[in-house]
């Protein structure tokens, strides 16, 4: 049987409460910058060539917060900005409601993995953006395990799970996309995936 990843939520300080979900300024460059990423993940590469107008669509569960959302977040050959802001929001920083623009790349990869996995569940959150403060806090508490200068800092870097998979079979399917580093956390039931360097631990 799949291990359950599920670990405790409840909302709190990261409630958005009154947060602007018009598109912003930021969310454009980062659509502009990464034009048509999702094509040159090296696991997915001629996938996307022959699927490129096909609508992609993910579901994600936060952890801590509760919240599900459902998004078609690539259409018609391009990136659906208010889609991304919905997604920017689901992985803010929890702690201190901290919203920041995920890297487009880093969502394709994420939509790679669940397609790899042939997973039907969400897309379960355990840590997507983190303030400079949070990741103080966090790598002062075991900075063995976490990087002072973590991608998550960037919006390039997410730690998931998936209810109807194990962690090891979403560890090796992350590392075969070879599209960024894979980190296998079995204690804390989660694996974490970034854009960087091609890695693994």
């Amino acid at each position: 049987m799949a291990r359950d990843c599920r670990r405790q939520s409840g909302a709190g300080p990261g409630d958005p409460g009154n947060a602007n979900f018009g598109l912003s300024r930021r969310r454009f460059l980062a659509i502009a910058a990464w034009g048509v990423a999702g094509v040159f993940i090296p696991g997915i590469a001629a996938a996307s060539r022959s699927t490129i107008h096909v609508a992609r669509r993910l579901s994600f569960h936060n952890l801590h917060t509760d919240e599900r959302l459902t998004a078609v977040y690539w259409q018609r050959g391009s990136y659906v900005p208010a889609a991304l802001e919905e997604i920017d929001t689901i992985l803010r920083d929890h702690r201190t409601g901290e919203i920041r623009t995920m890297a487009p790349r880093l969502i394709d990869v994420i939509f790679a993995l669940t397609a790899r996995l042939g997973s039907t569940t969400p897309v379960q959150i355990v840590s997507g953006f983190r303030s400079a403060a949070t990741n103080d806090q966090l790598h002062a508490e075991d900075p063995e395990h976490v990087a002072a200068h973590s991608l998550h800092l960037t919006g390039e870097a997410v730690d998931l799970c998936f209810e109807d998979r194990s962690l090891r079979r979403v560890r090796d399917a992350a590392i075969s996309l070879r599209s960024g580093g894979v980190g296998h956390y079995p204690r804390s039931g989660f694996v974490h995936l970034d854009i960087g360097r091609v890695r693994r631990w």
